[in-house]
């Protein structure tokens, strides 16, 4: 196979010492299967505990500040919230006051899943916090940022 002069080995060497998209996935992946070994026992997934422990609240969310929390657009965060409402851990309804707005909310079921799983969640947090070492807050707050900084595509 040939390679091309425009595109040398130092290119493929560059992306892979400085992309931070590259960087990033890789890390998201390691820690997603980190979190899903952890949680796979109690029957979930490290996006699904994420989903379940975001509608942990005195009100039940619309849709639409759950997508934001998770920074998932809303056709995702529905098909992610169909196997969960199957297994009857969560329940999706219409708004009381406007019939347009939907709203998640957790079940007694999906308490009692939550109550068992966000020990493993924290027992797991900690082994990783520990990989993380001191920086761990500024990591946070640089992953917070790229997050909600970066244009989404949404608002154009």
């Amino acid at each position: 196979m040939d390679m091309r002069e425009s595109l040398p080995i130092d290119v493929t060497l560059e992306v892979r010492d400085r992309c931070l998209c590259l960087h990033m996935q890789r890390a998201s992946r390691a820690v997603g299967r980190f979190f899903d070994d952890a949680l796979r026992p109690l029957g979930l997934t490290n996006g699904q505990y994420s989903l379940l422990v975001s509608l942990n609240r005195p009100e039940p969310p619309r849709v639409a500040e759950v997508a934001h929390v998770l920074a998932m657009d809303r056709t995702t965060l529905t098909a992610s919230v169909k196997p969960l409402e199957r297994r009857g851990l969560m329940r999706t309804f219409q708004d009381s006051k406007d019939k347009r707005v939907r709203r998640l909310a957790l079940t007694d079921e999906g308490l009692d899943l939550l109550e068992r799983a966000v020990p493993v969640w924290r027992e797991t947090h900690d082994r990783l916090d520990s990989v993380v070492g001191s920086d761990l807050e500024r990591l946070r707050q640089n992953l917070l940022a790229l997050t909600f900084a970066l244009p989404d595509g949404e608002d154009e």
